[in-house]
């Protein structure tokens, strides 16, 4: 038997991407393409499958380390086939320990700090088994489940949804081994089979229910965190989805399949919006090529990243689009004159930062439209951070301008540039796509007179720019020449009714009109 080296392929243009999972361990027995390690970057989630079949020699990661192409992820000896009796022995070391308190705590989780608790999955009195997830912990990063280290008892629970824990920070008190006698530890008992056991039974318990055959024991789904994240944004439980993965595990592309469903009439719509069901006709299965010459291509990462929570955004928020027209006569003549003036220097003022200026101090006025629904609150928000919709080749990406109130013009401009330019050139780190708290979609160097921009969630609403024109306005003399920028918004009706959304809408248009009033 031979021992080959299962790497990381190609993953595109990643590099050092951390590992938030790791699915197996010295010992198991894998089959080709049976996910080994769970990895997430800043942009997007993924499963890293075996390319070999065999028994895991050796693991060569753990969680909190970058792996990029090539990384060594495992030694695999292929065709070898784990000793029946070996995984049983695994467990036996808990019994001498029975009825001893041992404090559970976070584990090494690499450089991050301060994550918040976003699931905690045990309460006192529960039995759990060793590796059972008690906790879920989720940064702006990365998301990763906190695994028991032994079987037992939970005696008391030291964290609550929300808190924000590091390495070494006390999540439970467990008494060990406590679970022997306890009848609930039945089924948790059975649960931990081998993985060389996992082939046999799994095949058996899909078809009697494909949902159930992916929900653990203790009644939580099997699904990696990157998976439940991502289910999470899209309003779905991920206890509802069919697991289609190893040993039933749910996959990113099951959530997909699912919303999907919901979204055709072919799945129950209650786990995305609270109740009923979708009765649609199904998506149409057509052969266009009956018709004529065809090409088919794939959508490109961001489209693909990008649809289901338009999606979702589009289904879910009762949105309302509201139309004005600003005249910028002014405000252009004094963009080109600071053109002008700073031509040497590089420095080039588009309209766009004016907007983005504007936006700022509109949304000071109508605090509204700087915050986001948390079920029965409103969060408002004390910082502005403003995205703009940025074209690139693969499609739209939104980067943020951070603290945009504390900013003039002209730097707004410049890191807007940048900003551009990175998107572009598909260089945008995550954080510079993150913590938007209202967008600006600017189409006025394409053209149109006006359109329903999309609300992305969780901000409120959207700022839709097109095409300026001359036209006349009567000044209640003769009608002048003026230029006029269309304006569309966008807003949530939950949070926003239609009075307030116009008086925002005509706010911006009055600063843009006589942008003095910006510094009022």
């Amino acid at each position: 038997m031979s021992q080959v080296e299962v790497k990381v392929p190609d993953i595109g243009d990643y590099k050092d991407v951390p590992v938030i999972e790791v699915l197996v361990k010295a010992g198991d027995v894998v089959a080709v393409d049976q996910t080994l390690i769970t990895l997430e970057s800043d942009k997007a989630s993924m499963d890293v499958p075996s390319s070999k079949a065999g028994m895991v020699k050796e693991v060569r990661v753990k969680v909190g380390d970058t792996v990029s192409a090539g990384s060594l992820i495992v030694v695999v000896e292929e065709g070898a086939a784990a000793p029946a009796p070996a995984p049983a022995a695994a467990p036996a070391p808990a019994a001498p320990a029975a009825g001893k308190v041992v404090e559970v705590k976070v584990p090494d989780i690499g450089d991050y700090k301060d994550v918040p608790v976003i699931e905690v999955l045990v309460k006192a009195g529960d039995v759990i088994k060793a590796d059972q997830t008690i906790a879920t912990l989720e940064s702006d990063k990365a998301s990763m489940d906190v695994p028991a280290p032994k079987a037992g008892t939970v005696k008391e629970v030291k964290v609550k949804v929300g808190d924000s824990v590091s390495e070494g920070r006390l999540l439970i008190l467990l008494e060990a081994g406590a679970n022997a006698a306890a009848p609930a530890a039945v089924p948790a008992a059975a649960a931990p089979a081998p993985a060389p056991a996992a082939p046999a039974t799994a095949p058996a318990a899909k078809p009697a229910a494909a949902a159930s055959a992916s929900v653990t024991p203790a009644g939580r789904a099997h699904a990696s965190p990157s998976v439940r994240k991502f289910a999470r944004e899209l309003g779905v439980d991920v206890s509802k989805v069919p697991g289609t993965g190893q040993k039933g595990r749910i996959t990113q592309s099951d959530v997909q399949n699912f919303v999907k469903g919901v979204m055709t009439g072919a799945a129950p719509a209650a786990a995305a919006s609270g109740g009923g069901e979708l009765n649609l006709l199904p998506w149409p299965k057509i052969d266009f090529s009956k018709f004529g010459p065809i090409e088919t291509k794939p959508l490109s990462r961001i489209q693909k990243l990008s649809a289901a929570n338009l999606a979702r955004n589009w289904v879910m928020i009762p949105a309302v689009t509201y139309h004005e027209d600003a005249d910028i006569t002014d405000l252009e003549a004094l963009r080109q004159q600071l053109n002008a003036e700073n031509q040497k220097s590089g420095v080039k003022v588009t309209m766009l930062a004016f907007l983005i200026k504007a936006s700022v101090v509109a949304l000071k006025k109508f605090s509204a439209f700087n915050s986001s629904l948390d079920g029965d609150n409103l969060v408002l928000k004390q910082y502005y951070n403003i995205g703009f919709a940025a074209d690139t080749p693969n499609g739209l990406v939104v980067p943020v301008i951070k603290n945009a109130d504390k900013k003039g013009v002209i730097e707004i401009a410049n890191e807007t540039s940048e900003l551009a330019g990175l998107a572009r050139d598909g260089k945008l780190k995550g954080d510079q796509m993150q913590g938007a708290t209202f967008t600006i979609s600017s189409l006025g160097g394409i053209g149109g007179t006006g359109f329903a921009p999309i609300v992305n969630a969780p901000e409120v609403a959207i700022l839709g720019v097109s095409k300026s024109a001359t036209k006349p306005v009567w000044d209640g003399k003769a009608f002048q020449p003026r230029l006029i920028m269309p304006l569309s918004l966008t807003a949530d009706h939950r949070v926003i009714d239609g009075a307030l959304a116009t008086r925002f809408n005509a706010y911006i248009a009055q600063l843009v009109g006589d942008f003095r009033r910006a510094a009022l």
